[in-house]
């Protein structure tokens, strides 16, 4: 367990990451690095296998970027650390799972930080907006991010008029996996990584990392790379034990025993 504006806890596999910066969870520029930091050791510990980003409390998640701390001095293109701000959205070769669960608000960097990860959870009482038109400036990663994941006239809505939308509009559009009880929020979190923590994780680095790179190739390209194994993830997944070891699962009725290897 640490302490600071970043706590986290492990369970077996799995990494629980707290973003508990009073009184709104607001990211400057220290804490941004620290979840740089923390994720990139997720990512290079080859004994963990999933993490879930939470925030304390119920009323915040994260509004994103901290603006005392910009009018106190942080500059707003300053240093974000080497995960980009909120240590994921341009954390490099990041090829494990990672949930997010939403408390309370979450707009703007907050929203933005949400869709840096895999699969979202939220509670009933979650809302949302990219408000960053009202102040004059643009939600980046959001602008790149949305019209690629949800219909692009919806996509457009919210990032021109900056409105509020609950957990109950998220799911509709599929920003959501499930919305929850504020009390079950966590438990939830944990069921999904534990079942995470249970699959093949050579499988999901792969599929993290096609994901990721086909974004900016044409289908025949990205598939012929995956034939080919010419995606790093894909070539060490087709020579794996783990890779024998499901086809014999299958063979044998059995569920399969994964050793990332």
């Amino acid at each position: 367990m640490t302490t600071g504006p970043i706590r986290t806890r492990r369970e077996g596999a799995v990494l629980e990451v707290t973003l508990d910066r009073p009184k709104a969870n607001a990211i400057d520029l220290v804490t941004s690095r620290i979840m740089g930091e923390t994720f990139r050791d997720f990512r290079d510990d080859d004994t963990l296998r999933v993490a879930i980003l939470r925030a304390e409390g119920e009323k915040f998640f994260c509004p994103g970027w901290d603006l005392k701390a910009a009018a106190a001095g942080d500059p707003v293109d300053g240093d974000y650390g080497v995960g980009g701000f909120g240590g994921l959205q341009e954390l490099p070769h990041l090829n494990k799972p990672v949930i997010c669960a939403v408390n309370g608000i979450c707009c703007g960097g907050g929203l933005e930080l949400a869709l840096s990860c895999d699969l979202i959870l939220a509670s009933s009482n979650a809302t949302f907006a990219l408000p960053e038109i009202r102040s004059g400036t643009i939600a980046d990663a959001a602008s790149l991010k949305l019209p690629k994941r949800i219909p692009y006239h919806v996509a457009m809505d919210l990032l021109l008029t900056g409105r509020w939308f609950d957990a109950e509009e998220a799911l509709r559009w599929g920003i959501l996996k499930e919305i929850t009880a504020p009390e079950e929020l966590m438990a939830k979190a944990w069921s999904l990584a534990r079942l995470l923590e249970s699959g093949p994780p050579l499988v999901y680095a792969a599929i993290k990392e096609v994901v990721r790179e086909a974004e900016a190739m044409r289908f025949q390209d990205a598939l012929n790379r995956i034939t080919r194994r010419q995606f790093a993830t894909v070539d060490r997944l087709y020579g794996s034990e783990d890779n024998l070891e499901g086809a014999k699962a299958f063979a044998e009725g059995r569920d399969p025993v994964w050793k990332g290897r």
